[in-house]
């Protein structure tokens, strides 16, 4: 493993490893507060700005996924070889039931915390939302999320509001799916809680487990099929050329306009077709 693995997996243990411990933590200490920025809405504020904090923070070093979901939108966009993703899952996973465990003794006679949720802030269904409607919510609650982390994150997205654009988009989800099932979105921050949880948590956290991987797996298409393809002369003379967005760059025969290299809108820029040539097999 390179160094720059090597420091791209702990990054990611310890963002997921924070994610839990202070957002989930959150639930577990205040989920039925009645202050302004207490019960959902501060517990949802807790998941967003946890996220924004870490996107900024160790977004440089791996990119800041700290969910098997978005590890899995960037290996099917081609992002990243399949064995840097397992890496990721794996640190992804221990850190998620390491800020569980770390919640457990919070809550244990060691820190005497009460746990206002019952169940170390795990997620659920029964009480406001069937299994089937659990599942289908969090494909698609995961399917925006993982839309906006690949979408902002794109080579056309605007430089420096991807943490803020994934972080809001973190809040809103928990707003409105908090008082449903929790809200997971994410495998690890579901898997850790479950295991100290028990009961009921853990026999139903395989829902919170595969429905948020096929959301990533609808986000990707849907990035792919609202995404401008992105098409130069590289990838004209390059038929396995791709768009690391997860949008695929058609193969084209006929000439394609080149990209736009004016940034003014005051200036009018000419369009000019590149010519391919054919390939042909060298004689004699």
């Amino acid at each position: 493993m390179s160094p720059t693995l090597v420091r791209s997996v702990i990054a990611e243990f310890v963002g997921t490893l924070l994610l839990v411990f202070l957002a989930v933590g959150a639930a577990v200490s205040g989920v039925t507060g009645r202050g302004l920025v207490s019960g959902v809405v501060g517990v949802a504020l807790a998941f967003g700005l946890v996220l924004l904090a870490l996107a900024y923070a160790i977004g440089p070093v791996s990119g800041c996924h700290i969910n098997p979901a978005v590890t899995l939108g960037v290996l099917l966009s081609r992002g990243m070889t399949s064995r840097e993703a397992g890496y990721y899952w794996v640190a992804q996973f221990a850190g998620g039931i390491a800020g569980a465990a770390l919640l457990k003794l919070m809550t244990s006679g060691f820190g005497d915390v009460t746990d206002t949720t019952g169940s170390l802030g795990s997620n659920n269904w029964g009480a406001n939302i069937s299994g089937p409607g659990a599942f289908l919510l969090e494909v698609l609650i995961t399917m925006v999320l993982v839309t906006v982390v690949l979408l902002v994150t794109g080579r056309s997205a605007t430089p420096g509001f991807a943490g803020l654009a994934i972080g809001l988009t973190l809040t809103v989800v928990h707003l409105f799916a908090i008082p449903l099932d929790g809200t997971s979105v994410n495998p690890a921050r579901s898997l850790g809680p479950a295991l100290f949880a028990g009961g009921d948590s853990l026999k139903h956290v395989w829902l919170f487990i595969v429905a948020p991987l096929i959301g990533a797996v609808v986000a990707v298409g849907l990035v792919r099929l609202i995404t401008p393809p992105v098409v130069t002369e590289v990838a004209l003379r390059d038929e396995a050329g791709v768009d690391t967005t997860g949008a695929q760059v058609p193969a084209e025969t006929e000439g394609v306009p080149t990209a736009r290299h004016g940034a003014d809108d005051g200036y009018e820029v000419e369009v000019v077709a590149v010519e391919v040539e054919e390939r042909r097999p060298p004689t004699g």
